[in-house]
């Protein structure tokens, strides 16, 4: 009898597992298979850590101070300059002899101004010049003359249109007397050529920029009779700032009309 108990505990017991064996393969996905490394499947990850993210992208080191898959704030690009910094203002000025023979139009392809062909108010001016060059004037009476060793010639005046050479420009008696002039700049390094002279005087040229600096000064004399020069300037300024040039008796040795005389100027 107690045999017959044990068989039949054992049958039921038998029984109940295979049920739960059953039951355990209904539940596996079609094609499951046991893990290899022997951990029971449906066994979680140990507690404590921070869960695993299905769709992490940041695979760099982690920055020192950081919370892990923190990112560091971007840093914008530095801006390039979009152009250059302007050259610095320039000026030169030298002084040399005349050619005997002056061609305006080479020595000017941007402007040139003559002085005095047809008497003390006449000008001829390059024919569509930049008009950069401006004659402001100047303290004294101005008259013409035409003694001038140096010759100047053309091709492309207006109203004058041509003249091989003359030897006319234009004078002011006195001490203190004398002309200004202006030239206009546009950021570019210019050129200008100043043809001047004097009789019985001392002749000052001063040459300075509209946007402050230095003045240039060069000096020119003769006590007994007339001389003559090619100043030479080269300047830079600002689109919008100028050239200031005044060409001045500083001293006369004649009472008879010690004087300084303007022939012409041209820029390049």
């Amino acid at each position: 009898m107690r045999r017959h108990r044990w068989a039949t505990a054992a049958g039921l017991a038998a029984l109940v597992c295979l049920c739960a064996a059953v039951a355990y393969v209904g539940t596996r996905p079609e094609g499951a298979s046991e893990p290899a490394t022997g951990v029971p499947a449906g066994a979680g990850r140990p507690t404590g850590f921070p869960p695993i993210e299905a769709h992490r992208t940041d695979t760099g080191p982690a920055s020192p101070g950081l919370r892990p898959r923190q990112r560091p704030p971007s840093v914008s690009p530095t801006p390039s300059p979009t152009g250059t910094t302007p050259a610095p203002p320039l000026l030169t000025v030298t002084q040399g002899e005349i050619p005997a023979h002056v061609d305006l139009t080479g020595a000017g392809p941007r402007d040139w101004v003559h002085w005095g062909l047809r008497g003390a108010d006449s000008t001829v001016r390059k024919r569509n010049g930049s008009g950069e060059i401006v004659d402001e004037g100047g303290p004294g009476a101005r008259g013409g003359w035409d003694g001038n060793q140096e010759l100047f010639g053309w091709r492309d005046g207006a109203a004058v249109p041509a003249v091989d050479g003359t030897s006319t420009g234009v004078y002011t008696c006195g001490a203190g007397n004398g002309f200004a002039l202006a030239v206009a700049g546009d950021g570019e390094l210019r050129t200008v050529r100043l043809y001047a002279g004097l009789w019985m005087a001392r002749g000052r040229l001063d040459a300075r920029l509209s946007v402050g600096g230095p003045t240039t000064t060069l000096r020119m004399e003769d006590p007994h009779t007339s001389r003559s020069a090619e100043f030479t300037l080269r300047f830079r300024v600002p689109k919008g700032a100028r050239l200031l040039v005044t060409w001045t008796a500083e001293a006369v040795f004649s009472q008879d009309c010690g004087n300084v005389g303007l022939q012409a100027v041209a820029l390049r």
